[in-house]
């Protein structure tokens, strides 16, 4: 596929369509820009996109979204005419819009993670800086993995998504200007002093149990973000989702789940509750509010969750391909808690 100057979408910055060889182009490739992820330096990372449009043999565009939603307009977009690969440069949130336009398609997602927590990109062993996150998702050569995705009552997601005290976190973080693991620290701690837990009854591909929860995260990777691990061991492969319920617990209990998520260990905890499968039901009270992959949607008090098995396209490190995608026991993390804080 060629872009032509002549028909660029409206919103296209830059576009290289003659950089490779005559007989020799490359297909297609999309870069879809968030200027408003998680962290201040992103800003700096237009210049850099650009340069490497401009400096490789890429049949490519790049785009800045300039509101909700647009990301998911623009890849399908980029769907539409033939492009091999979108490149999501930004957050959580981002990667999901785009991801949402190419669920079933042959057009494959290659992230430039550059938001607060990456929680996919991570699980996918994405390289850490920007510099090599975008050289990978800029070779055609890369590898590729094809993964599983969820859904909430119509709401895709593709790392996690959340109820509860879950999506209360992520309803205020949202709303931060500045970002990153402190504050999320510090949000997650404000929500909890005023913590409220709900009686929910979920079923699991045809079992049903009430439990008291004051958060439910159901996970398709095995972390938020930030080496937070909320379900040690799961992976995007799989067929199944690992659904992950915390119970009550006072500021004591709630310090060692803290300590468990970065050690890989949450499960272990008698406070949690973990079951797999590939559909669930929630019913809980009332209506409320739910996070895919950190963004808030309303909903029903009856909330369908289900897999989509192998999905969504998605380009990973050379580690993952090769050895990340064997599947782990439960709670295979880095270490354990010492006896006397396990709780």
């Amino acid at each position: 596929m060629h872009f032509e100057p002549n028909t660029l979408p409206s919103g296209a910055v830059l576009s290289n369509p003659g950089g490779a060889a005559p007989g020799k182009r490359e297909q297609g490739m999309r870069f879809i820009f968030n200027p408003c992820s998680g962290r201040r330096r992103n800003a700096r990372l237009l210049p850099a996109v650009r340069a490497l449009i401009a400096g490789r043999p890429l049949n490519a565009d790049l785009m800045i979204t300039d509101g909700p939603g647009h990301a998911t307009e623009l890849a399908r977009q980029a769907v539409a005419r033939g492009c091999a690969r979108v490149v999501a440069v930004g957050g959580d949130g981002t990667m999901n819009e785009v991801a949402q336009a190419l669920i079933n398609t042959n057009t494959s997602l290659a992230m430039v993670p550059c938001g607060s927590g990456n929680g996919l990109a991570r699980h996918l062993g994405l390289p850490g800086t920007s510099d090599e996150a975008m050289a990978l998702a800029a070779n055609l050569g890369a590898s590729i993995a094809t993964i599983d995705t969820g859904s909430v009552n119509g709401h895709p997601f593709f790392n996690a998504m959340g109820l509860g005290l879950d999506a209360e976190v992520s309803r205020r973080f949202n709303a931060l200007t500045r970002r990153g693991l402190p504050a999320y620290a510090r949000t997650a701690l404000s929500v909890f002093l005023g913590r409220r837990s709900e009686r929910c009854v979920i079923t699991c591909d045809g079992t049903s149990q009430s439990i008291e929860a004051l958060l439910i995260s159901v996970a398709n990777s095995d972390q938020y973000g930030n080496g937070a691990f909320v379900a040690p061991g799961a992976t995007v492969d799989d067929g199944l989702l690992d659904l992950v319920a915390v119970q009550p617990t006072g500021a004591f209990r709630a310090a060692a789940l803290g300590v468990r998520l970065f050690l890989g260990s949450f499960d272990r905890s008698p406070r949690v509750h973990r079951l797999r499968g590939g559909y669930f039901v929630i019913e809980r009270p009332s209506a409320g509010i739910v996070h895919t992959d950190g963004e808030i949607h309303q909903t029903g008090a009856l909330l369908t969750i289900e897999i989509r098995p192998r999905s969504l396209s998605v380009v990973v490190s050379e580690a993952f391909a090769t050895s990340g995608r064997k599947a782990r026991p439960p709670s295979a993390g880095i270490g354990r808690l010492p006896f006397a804080l396990n709780l």
